[in-house]
């Protein structure tokens, strides 16, 4: 009987360990650095420089919809021609995002980009108010551009 209560108790102890160790990306969002608003979505980053590359790491949330389908986050480095150098994309996990979910994101370019370099964000989607489906959803894709922070 001792070594059946002994394992109910470490059961739910490694259960509550868990559920205490998950992100809170609410938390997350709101001490990012950096952050854009729109009516669908709002968004919060923070750029690092590393290993010779960039990373723009952040968390998204949908503020508007049902549910957003197949969420992608790009990120161009723009050059003084304002004119893409480089860019790459994540694609947001989960792949249905329900109104009011925030979900991580990580975009990393080749390249280090240094204070004052523009940054192009573009983040496209599928959308549904519910009950319409997704086949009778919209596509939406949105584009903004941000000045890197001096560090």
């Amino acid at each position: 009987m001792r070594p059946l209560i002994g394992l109910l108790l470490l059961l739910a102890t490694l259960t509550a360990g868990c559920a205490t160790t998950a992100p809170d990306h609410r938390q997350r969002l709101e001490a990012l650095p950096e952050h854009y608003r729109q009516f669908d979505l709002v968004m919060g980053w923070e750029t690092r420089v590393d290993n010779g590359g960039t990373a723009v790491e952040g968390v998204v949330q949908n503020v508007r919809y049902f549910l957003m389908r197949d969420l992608e986050i790009w990120v161009a480095l723009l050059g003084p021609q304002g004119k893409p150098v480089q860019r790459e994309v994540s694609f947001v996990i989960p792949t249905d995002l329900k109104q009011d979910e925030i979900a991580p994101f990580s975009v990393r370019l080749p390249m280090a980009v240094k204070p004052g370099d523009r940054l192009r964000f573009t983040y496209k989607y599928r959308a549904s108010e519910g009950g319409d489906g997704l086949e009778r959803g919209n596509s939406w894709m949105q584009s903004f551009e941000r000045v890197v922070a001096p560090r």
